[in-house]
């Protein structure tokens, strides 16, 4: 008999899947990252179209199946329709959620990693941030969440605005990270310490960064 469970998350990346299904992942709060099947997704007028939409966030009826589960219904709370229509910050989105897929595991406790990805998604909306701001701020938060951050680094003399934002995203809880705004040159800073970190702890190609790089 199938075991029916209700997860809460996010889309982080869909794909075809026969002839009308489509594949998905999913970060929960749950069961940490997990992959599923939405039967019939893909058909005209199926419920489940848009609740398996990539950034879908909402709560998920879903059962396993030997190797993956299978969602069967949704509840979705937020589309993000803003990244629907900001070509470059749909972008951004998805850099986002595959910095998310690269660090995410079945079964893990990913609700920080989620709540960061939530949080980070709805920046990406807001006025009174810059987008390449959000990315600093997501890239950081993302390797702290980790258990990677190394503290500031000791070989570069940084403005000590930088040092405070820096000390600042890695010991504040996300729901505080998108509060502030910074100069030009400390957002120059910013970004080449994600960048030096990023590459120092992911050391991955994240396919949605090189377009972005095309793009800004």
């Amino acid at each position: 008999m199938q075991e029916f469970v209700q997860v809460t998350g996010m889309i982080l990346k869909q794909s075809p899947a026969g002839e009308y299904d489509r594949r998905v992942c999913i970060l929960t709060r749950e069961r940490g990252k997990i992959s599923a099947f939405a039967r019939g997704a893909r058909k005209p007028g199926s419920r489940l179209a848009a609740a398996t939409n990539l950034f879908a966030f909402g709560t998920f009826r879903i059962y396993a199946g030997k190797n993956s589960y299978t969602v069967t219904e949704a509840e979705i709370s937020n589309y993000f329709e803003n990244l629907m229509t900001d070509y470059v910050g749909a972008y951004y989105g998805m850099y986002f959620t595959e910095v998310a897929d690269y660090y995410a595991r079945e079964n893990n406790d990913e609700r920080e990693l989620l709540k960061l990805l939530y949080q980070s998604l709805r920046a990406l909306g807001a006025d009174s941030l810059s987008n390449p701001l959000v990315k600093c701020i997501f890239e950081l938060k993302a390797i702290a969440v980790n258990g990677e951050f190394p503290g500031v680094p000791e070989d570069r003399e940084l403005q000590e605005s930088t040092v405070y934002a820096l000390r600042y995203i890695a010991e504040s809880p996300v729901e505080k990270l998108y509060t502030f705004t910074v100069t030009k040159e400390v957002l120059a800073e910013l970004a080449q310490v994600a960048s030096d970190y990023g590459k120092r702890f992911m050391n991955h190609t994240f396919k949605s960064l090189e377009i972005l790089k095309t793009l800004c």
